[in-house]
């Protein structure tokens, strides 16, 4: 077995590896706002901060704040982040809530009236009244910053500001910031058998063009897949928007960790890209977490870090709706927290290697990106995931999620096929020919991840020669 994670520095610094490195997160629309209510939760827990950004007097652990927040000199810290949303109930919730004191007023931008489910009122109308104040604000927050490594953009596809106002502020980031800025999504796709708006497929499809032009990375999510994990781990019964959310509030914790404190290996966000992203396009990614277990039944349970090496790879786990049996991975960034060993690590990625069903296409030799980070994992007092020793969040890139695209393409079709609803984005100005371009560059993605890649890496090497 050849493991790659070992090369190099295995000491890093308190506070997290590498040198200083700045995150800027935006939020958008109605689902972005409320997963990143639930994000500020917990890293102001993580980190010893009230709910008025001041320092836990009692807390005297130094980690490295800068990553998400910025010190306003008072022993008061403020998040590097912007909330956008063309309705202004999410916003002024936050704007009243327990964090009311935590954000910078002008930070919290919202509208009168919303995208009402159309990505063409959140792109070409309503939503670009909002693009210079949101870019603006954008522009402050990297002044503020020494080394910027990204952002994170948080969104729902389905829905007209998640999709629309998405798409054009991801557009602008990539026009004043280029490639040298990592673009880290975290997009909410629709569910198989839940929809919130019929309109969703035609959202969805215009959006996931811009995701595939204008991110890096993108991890996908779906409210049916994380429900159906609540409900079946956590014991709750009817999971509400917040149970959902404080479990993608986990991935993006553990995802961040090495920014944030210290372990014997890193796994940053640029490592992430560059270990799970073989081409440009293939950049999508499917996320898991475990353990997840109520308080009630922790005690009764030995989470040793093979069981939850094992237990992230189960397809039930996954936090979207797509099962990876279907398809093979490509790569696998395995980000473990808390009480963890290099040499348990080797020895549960060599018993995951043995397991038939777990298949790696062929032409990745190793396939596992590793990260060791000694902070064990947060949990929210009163919440309904239990405070564990360690945990482990997967990212992985697998030709499987074909799936999800297959499925928002076919529902396109059935639509389009009628020209259904189309007269809507017509009359808010988007070009009629916009649908076709983008279900186009869909079909295109489907194929690169049902296997022209895999054909053509695995040519032998004159003909890759005479290709090129």
């Amino acid at each position: 077995l050849q493991f790659l994670y070992f090369i190099g520095n295995t000491h890093t610094k308190k506070g997290g590896g590498g040198g200083m490195s700045e995150v800027i997160t935006l939020h958008i629309g109605q689902a972005g706002c409320q997963i990143g209510n639930a994000c500020w939760e917990l890293l102001c827990w993580e980190h010893g901060l009230r709910a008025n950004g001041c320092a836990d007097p009692d807390d005297d652990e130094d980690y490295r704040l800068s990553t998400f927040f910025s010190d306003l000199g008072t022993g008061k810290y403020s998040p590097r982040s912007v909330y956008v949303d063309l309705e202004p109930t999410v916003i002024d919730e936050v704007r009243t809530g327990t964090y009311r004191h935590l954000f910078h007023p002008d930070n919290l931008i919202s509208g009168k009236e919303d995208a009402a489910n159309n990505y063409s009122r959140g792109y070409s109308t309503v939503g670009k009244e909002f693009k210079d104040v949101t870019m603006d604000r954008i522009r402050r927050l990297t002044e503020d910053c020494t080394s910027l490594q990204g952002f994170m953009i948080f969104n729902a596809i389905g829905g007209g500001t998640g999709s629309g106002l998405g798409s054009l502020l991801l557009e602008r980031l990539s026009v004043e910031y280029g490639p040298k800025k990592l673009k880290f999504g975290f997009a909410v796709y629709p569910s198989p058998n839940i929809s919130t708006a019929v309109v969703e497929p035609y959202n969805s499809v215009l959006a996931g063009h811009s995701l595939l032009e204008h991110t890096d990375v993108t991890v996908m999510l779906d409210n049916e897949a994380i429900y159906n994990i609540a409900r079946r781990n956590l014991d709750v019964e009817k999971p509400t928007y917040l149970n959902l959310n404080r479990l993608v509030a986990q991935v993006v914790s553990s995802v961040t960790a090495s920014l944030r404190f210290e372990g014997a290996l890193n796994a940053t966000l640029n490592d992430i890209q560059t270990n799970l992203i073989p081409y440009p396009r293939i950049h999508f990614l499917l996320s898991s977490y475990a353990p997840i277990i109520s308080p009630e039944k922790a005690y009764f349970e030995r989470q040793t870090v093979q069981k939850i090496t094992k237990a992230v790879f189960d397809p039930s786990a996954m936090m979207a709706s797509c099962d990876p049996r279907h398809g093979k991975y490509m790569a696998c960034c395995l980000m473990y927290r808390g009480d963890v060993l290099p040499s348990e690590v080797n020895a549960s990625v060599a018993a995951i290697k043995g397991i038939r069903r777990i298949e790696f296409v062929n032409w990745v030799p190793t396939g596992f990106k590793c990260g060791i980070n000694y902070m064990p994992p947060p949990a929210i007092p009163g919440g309904d995931l239990a405070r564990m020793q360690r945990s482990l969040c997967m990212l992985s890139n697998t030709n499987a999620v074909a799936e999800v695209f297959a499925r928002i393409d076919h529902k396109f079709d059935l639509l389009y096929s009628k020209r259904a609803f189309v007269h809507w984005y017509v009359g808010e100005g988007i070009d009629e020919g916009a649908f076709s371009e983008a279900r186009e560059d869909m079909a295109a993605l489907e194929k690169d991840y049902e296997g022209d890649h895999n054909c053509h890496c695995c040519c032998d090497g004159e003909e890759d020669v005479e290709e090129y």
